[in-house]
């Protein structure tokens, strides 16, 4: 590997630099992004059971206000639901503001990687023929040795920047569609939740009316 990477030039450095960020983020981000953390499936429906029985206490609300993802909403919500539907809308927006742009962490820098990876490949290209235009010059097309390591170099550096750029854009799609369901998730279960809170209370007092 070693060998591989002095083989390429210098720019190979910054591509084995930015390869061991890539497979960190997605190492990462497939860590963060698990729906079981971010929106567990029965959350909303423990919530409920707690406020059907009143078993809804402040120490459970600011335990799920420590949790990441659809339990910081839901506490959210749960904290401003004495002050109406819209006030308890405003608040979840908010905290799911903040959560989305958890989700979105390192997301720019996965973008960024699959952008400049090639470009980097492309320069380091560019540095190895140079360098074998300079041996033409110079010595002529006999030393075959020369020529052969500028081409070489040319070839690997193109080699391993797209070699870090593919991976990179193929998880960054991916991550960009896996963060887009958890919000559309997330958006429904929350929705559920005001719905089921001010819609009973409406009715209620509908009723004693």
């Amino acid at each position: 590997m070693l060998a591989f990477i002095q083989s390429g030039g210098v720019f190979m450095w910054p591509l084995l630099a930015c390869s061991i960020l890539t497979l960190a983020i997605i190492l990462e981000r497939f860590w963060t992004l698990r729906k079981s953390r971010v929106a567990p499936a029965g959350l909303l429906s423990d919530v409920m059971t707690r406020l059907r029985d009143d078993r809804m206490s402040l120490e459970f609300i600011r335990g799920m206000q420590a949790n990441a993802g659809l339990a910081s909403v839901f506490a959210a919500g749960l904290l401003n639901t004495k002050h109406g539907r819209s006030a308890m809308k405003e608040s979840i927006q908010e905290a799911a503001s903040h959560v989305i742009h958890e989700l979105e962490r390192f997301m720019s820098a996965l973008g960024t990687i699959a952008a400049i990876a090639p470009l980097l490949g492309l320069l380091g290209t560019v540095v190895g023929m140079i360098k074998v235009f300079a041996v033409l010059m110079e010595n002529g097309a006999g030393n075959t040795a020369l020529l052969a390591g500028g081409i070489s170099e040319a070839l690997l550096t193109t080699a391993a920047g797209l070699g870090v750029a593919i991976p990179a854009l193929i998880f960054h799609r991916y991550f960009i569609r896996r963060i887009d369901e958890l919000v559309v998730s997330m958006e429904q279960q929350s929705t559920k939740l005001v719905d089921a809170l001010h819609g009973e209370r409406n009715n209620h007092s509908g009723g004693s009316q």
